[in-house]
C-alpha cells in the first residue's frame, strides 16, 4: 500500500491564467507529484484515492489524466487507475469499519455529518472553483449552488439521523413485538460527471446517518471534487467509513456491482449504463437504487403567460448546466394559442446567455464534459437542421471560430415546429437543445408527455389550479414542478418512474427505504404470576 503524505509542491507561479489559478487554489487537497502539462505548461498534481482513512495510489501503480472541458487536451491532474485489486482492498476496509460505525448512537453519527457540512461551507469557493475546472459547469450559475446544496444535504441528514427507528406493535400483555431499522452494510455509490457533488450529497449523508459505510466510485471524467469531498469527510469519520476510488466504470464500477461484500449499489447515470449495473447487482440480489435518464416535458397552457414564465422556463431548460441534467425540460409543449408569443420571448433570452470559461463570473453557461459528448450533441444538431418541417430558431451548430473552439462548447439551440415522434424529442441528448412542440388540448399534451420510456421530471405551467394539478397528477413522472423550473429542496423525495430509475433519495423516506432494512422481533413474555 502506498500512502502519499508529503505536502504537494508546485513548479512555478500560477500566473494570470484563471485555470492555473484554480489549480493552485486546490493544491492542498491534492496529492504530491507534480509535472508540467503537455498542452499548457501548467502544474499537474496527483490526487490519490481514499481507502481506510488514507490517501493511497492504485495497487497497479498506474495513473489516469484528468482534463479540463474548457480547454481541449489540457491535463489538469492525474488520479489512480484503480483495478479489481483496489476494489478488494476498499471493500475489506469498508466491511471492517461497518460494525463499529453501525453500533454508534445516532448522535455519534449525526455530529460528524454536521462538522463535514461546516467544513464544506467554509471551503465553498475552493469546492466551487474545482467543480468549474473539473466538470465545465459555470461557477456562478452552477458550481456555487451545487456546493450549497451539498452543505444543506449533510445538515439535513445530520438532523434526521435519529429517525432511523422502528415501531412497537400492540400484541397483548404476553408479547413484545417491535421492529428495528438496521443499516444495509457497505454501500457502493457510483456517481455521474454532470453534478458529482450534488449527487454525492444525495447518497453519502443518508447512507452514513443510517449507519452504513460508503465506497464512492468517482466519475471517470470528473473525479477531483469527489476526492476533495472524501478528504473533508475523512477529517471527521473513522477510518474506512467513507472511501473513494477512481478508475474506469467498466473495471471498478463493474467489480463493485458484482462484489459479494457490497450490500447495496446506488447508481446515478444514463439509463443505458444503469441497465448493465442493475443486471450485475441483480444477479446476486443485492439492494440497489437507480437514478437514470430523462426526456422531460415542460407544458405551457395559455393562461400561464406572465412576466415570470420565461424565467422559469429558462430554469427548467437546464441550459445553465449545458443541458447536462437528467431533469432538463427538453421537450417544450406550448399551447398553439400562445406558441409564437412564448417563443418570441424565450428564444432571445436563451440566445443572450453568455457561454464561456466556467471560471469566469460573467459566464452563464460553461463547457460540455468531453469530446465524445460534444460530438454526440453535434450529431443531433446536424440531424435537426436537416429535418424537413423543423425550424432552427436558435443555434443549431457548434461554434466554429473564436474562443469557444478552444474547449468543448455548445451554444443554446431551439428547434421549433417539432413532433413528439422525432428522434430528437425521444432520446436524451444531454446538451443545450430544446424541442418546441405545439399542442391543442390538455388530453393531447398529456398523451404526448407520457409517450416516452422515461419518467423522471415534468413541468406544468398554468394558473388554473384545477387544470395544473389534474395535469400534474396525470403525468407519469416521479418529480413534477408546477409554475416553476427549479424547486428541488432537501427533504423532498426524488426519483423516477419507468426507465428513469427505481428507488428514492434526498428525503427521510429515501433514507429509510434506500439505506435501511426492517427486522421484526417477537418476544414471548411470562405472566407476572408465573415468575418466582
Amino acid at each position: 500500500m502506498s500512502q502519499n503524505t508529503t505536502p504537494p509542491t508546485t513548479n512555478g507561479p500560477a500566473g494570470t491564467d484563471p485555470q492555473a489559478a484554480a489549480r493552485a487554489a486546490t493544491n492542498e487537497a491534492a496529492g504530491t507529484s507534480v509535472e508540467a502539462s503537455r498542452s499548457t505548461g501548467a502544474d499537474i498534481l496527483d490526487w490519490p484515492q481514499w481507502i481506510d482513512g488514507e490517501r493511497v495510489d492504485s495497487v497497479s501503480g498506474q495513473w489516469r489524466d484528468v482534463t479540463n472541458p474548457a480547454l481541449r487536451d489540457s491535463v489538469i491532474a492525474r488520479v489512480p487507475a484503480s483495478t479489481v485489486d483496489d476494489v478488494e482492498r476498499v471493500v475489506g476496509a469498508a466491511r471492517r469499519a461497518f460494525g463499529g460505525w453501525a453500533a454508534q448512537h445516532f448522535t455519534r453519527r449525526a455530529r460528524p455529518l454536521a462538522l463535514i457540512a461546516d467544513d464544506i461551507e467554509a471551503e465553498t469557493e475552493e469546492f466551487a472553483r474545482l467543480t468549474a475546472l473539473d466538470t465545465g459547469n459555470a461557477i456562478r450559475t452552477q458550481a456555487r449552488p451545487e456546493v450549497a446544496s451539498l452543505v444543506s444535504l449533510f445538515r439535513y441528514f445530520s438532523g434526521v439521523a435519529g429517525e432511523s427507528k422502528g415501531t412497537t406493535l400492540p400484541a397483548g400483555d404476553d408479547q413484545l413485538q417491535y421492529t428495528r431499522r438496521e443499516p444495509l452494510g457497505v454501500v457502493a455509490a457510483i456517481l455521474p460527471w454532470n453534478s458529482p457533488l450534488m449527487i454525492a450529497g444525495f447518497k453519502i449523508p443518508a447512507a452514513l446517518a443510517a449507519g452504513n459505510t460508503v465506497i464512492l466510485k468517482a466519475a471517470d471524467d470528473a473525479p477531483l471534487t469527489i476526492l476533495k469531498l472524501a478528504e473533508v469527510c475523512n477529517r471527521h469519520l473513522p477510518a474506512g467509513v467513507l472511501n473513494a476510488l477512481t478508475g474506469r466504470g467498466a473495471v471498478i464500477g463493474d467489480a463493485l456491482a458484482k462484489h459479494p461484500g457490497v450490500d447495496k449499489v446506488s447508481f446515478t447515470g444514463s439509463t443505458e449504463v444503469g441497465r448493465g449495473v442493475a443486471a450485475q447487482a441483480g444477479e446476486r440480489l443485492a439492494h440497489m437504487s437507480m437514478e437514470l435518464g430523462g426526456k422531460n416535458p415542460s407544458i405551457v397552457f395559455p393562461d400561464a403567460v406572465d412576466d415570470q414564465l420565461v424565467d422559469q422556463l429558462l430554469l427548467a431548460s437546464r441550459f445553465a448546466r449545458q443541458g447536462q441534467s437528467c431533469t432538463a425540460g427538453s421537450r417544450l409543449f406550448i399551447h398553439r394559442e400562445v406558441y409564437d408569443e412564448v417563443l418570441s420571448e424565450l428564444v432571445p433570452r436563451l440566445g443572450a446567455m453568455k457561454v464561456g470559461d466556467p471560471l469566469e463570473e460573467a459566464s452563464d453557461m460553461g463547457a460540455v464534459i468531453n469530446a465524445k459528448q460534444h460530438a454526440g450533441i453535434t450529431g443531433y444538431l446536424d440531424e435537426g437542421r436537416s429535418m424537413g418541417g423543423l425550424e432552427t430558431l436558435l443555434g443549431g451548430s457548434a461554434p466554429t471560430e473564436g474562443e469557444l473552439t478552444r474547449g468543448f462548447y455548445h451554444v443554446p439551440t431551439v428547434f421549433g415546429g417539432g413532433r413528439n415522434d422525432f428522434r430528437l424529442a425521444r432520446e436524451e441528448i444531454f446538451g443545450p437543445v430544446l424541442m418546441a412542440i405545439p399542442f391543442d388540448t390538455r388530453e393531447e399534451v398529456i398523451e404526448m408527455a407520457n409517450d416516452t420510456h422515461f419518467g423522471l421530471a415534468a413541468y406544468v405551467f398554468s394558473h388554473d389550479l384545477d387544470r395544473a394539478l389534474d395535469t400534474a397528477h396525470s403525468l407519469q413522472a416521479g418529480w413534477v414542478q408546477v409554475n416553476q423550473g427549479g424547486g428541488q429542496v432537501v427533504g423532498q423525495t426524488y426519483g423516477g418512474y419507468k426507465q428513469s430509475g427505481m428507488g428514492r433519495e434526498v428525503s427521510l423516506e429515501g433514507m429509510l427505504e434506500g439505506f435501511t432494512q426492517t427486522k421484526q422481533i417477537n418476544v414471548k413474555l411470562r405472566p407476572s404470576s408465573t415468575r418466582s
